[in-house]
């Protein structure tokens, strides 16, 4: 059987690779073959930083939470030390909400955890 070099199913995929590489620069951009290396590296790239966002976010909450715990006259590590003894069990993204809109209830949850350490 004869190799099809011009058949739909063919220029579909090519077609679809070149609409993920539209927008790359130089060759990458219109050669399929340097496309189609180009888009499985962006896309391998696409799926990492998905994974990597939610670590960067973690971090991003730590400092804002450590940043309004010290204004407070405490360390991050022994603030959430606090609200494990005190049995508060926010997560860390709803902690650093409430440090950024509400710093009067965070100023309650830093209480809380400075009674919990005495204690």
């Amino acid at each position: 059987m004869s190799r099809a070099i011009d058949g739909t199913k063919r220029n579909n995929r090519r077609a679809k690779i070149l609409k993920l590489a539209k927008g790359f620069t130089g060759r990458r951009g219109t050669n399929y073959k340097a496309a189609k290396d180009a888009v499985v590296k962006a896309l391998d790239h696409a799926y990492e930083s998905r994974r990597d966002r939610k670590g960067d976010f973690r971090q991003l909450w730590i400092a804002r939470i450590n940043a309004a715990v010290r204004d407070e006259g405490m360390t991050y590590s022994r603030f959430i030390n606090g609200l494990s003894k005190a049995g508060i069990t926010l997560n860390r993204k709803a902690l650093s909400n409430l440090a950024v809109e509400d710093p009067t209830a965070f100023k309650a949850v830093v209480e809380a955890a400075k009674k919990a350490l005495e204690a």
